[in-house]
């Protein structure tokens, strides 16, 4: 059966049935989502948390031969990454642009 699209609805019908089906999803899925949310922040760790009862173990390797320190930045960066030689050292690229 052909449907007429041009014909004018009853707006009252409409928005009682979308109040009624607001109505029955909010109490079922708020609570889901406030449960879900709880246990989400329950698990995170704020930064500047304390950690001083954490072990942690960090393996340092020493500078290797191919590598320099950069005088502008401070980090170790590969002998691929020197730009020029500054008054004050070496200069990467990165600081040198």
């Amino acid at each position: 059966m052909a449907q007429d699209y041009d014909s004018p609805r009853n707006k009252d019908e409409d928005e009682e049935s979308l109040q009624e089906l607001g109505k029955s999803s909010r109490t079922a899925e708020s609570e889901m989502e406030d449960d879900d949310e709880n246990a989400i922040a329950e698990d995170y760790e704020l930064p500047g948390a304390d950690l001083s009862n954490e072990d942690s173990s960090v393996t340092v390797i020493p500078m290797q031969g191919d590598e320099f320190i950069c005088s502008e930045c401070f980090l170790v960066k590969h002998r691929s990454q020197l730009d020029h030689m500054g008054p004050d050292g070496p200069v990467c690229r990165e600081c040198a642009a």
